[in-house]
């Protein structure tokens, strides 16, 4: 089963795509689709939608996990984030992939053990779990690996 997670943002989406199987857990790949601020918002929502449709040509995912958050400190931010998730969650429709929502806590928390876990403790943590050379770099990636790690995770508990 592959599993692509996504952290939504308009300025960077992050991303993260592991293929699990019963014995054990493989990243396929992982990075951030970014986008220009010089750029209109329909324009930015456009190379989102476009640049996560390359992924799942080329991934072929079966489950699309994307981080879901509740409450925003910022207004400012939560507008851009949520137009952002809602091409995505119409891109995996249009795909016919099932969409699994999860929160930052339940991330952190399947991740560390802790909900309130810092972003370079879940980072460390993914690369212990995910046997990685180095902890992914950006911000935005790792959450989106977190993210499918987690839905794995879920995956595995709801099936048992």
């Amino acid at each position: 089963m592959i599993i692509c997670g996504i952290d939504p943002g308009t300025a960077t989406t992050g991303f993260g795509i592991i293929r699990k199987t019963k014995k054990k857990l493989k990243v396929i790949d992982y990075g951030c689709i970014k986008t220009s601020p010089d750029l209109c918002a329909g324009d930015r929502l456009k190379i989102i939608n476009n640049e996560l449709n390359k992924l799942i040509k080329k991934h072929k995912p079966n489950i699309l996990a994307v981080e879901n958050i509740y409450f925003f400190k910022n207004f400012k931010t939560a507008m851009p984030v949520s137009q952002a998730k809602g091409v995505i969650l119409l891109t995996a429709a249009k795909k016919k992939i099932p969409v699994y929502e999860i929160t930052p806590l339940q991330m952190k928390m399947a991740i560390t053990g802790y909900g309130k876990a810092e972003k370079k403790q879940v980072q460390e943590m993914l690369k212990v779990l995910l046997n990685l050379k180095e902890a992914p770099k950006s911000d935005d990636a790792a959450d989106a690996l977190g993210v499918a790690l987690c839905c794995a995770f879920k995956l595995k508990i709801e099936r048992a």
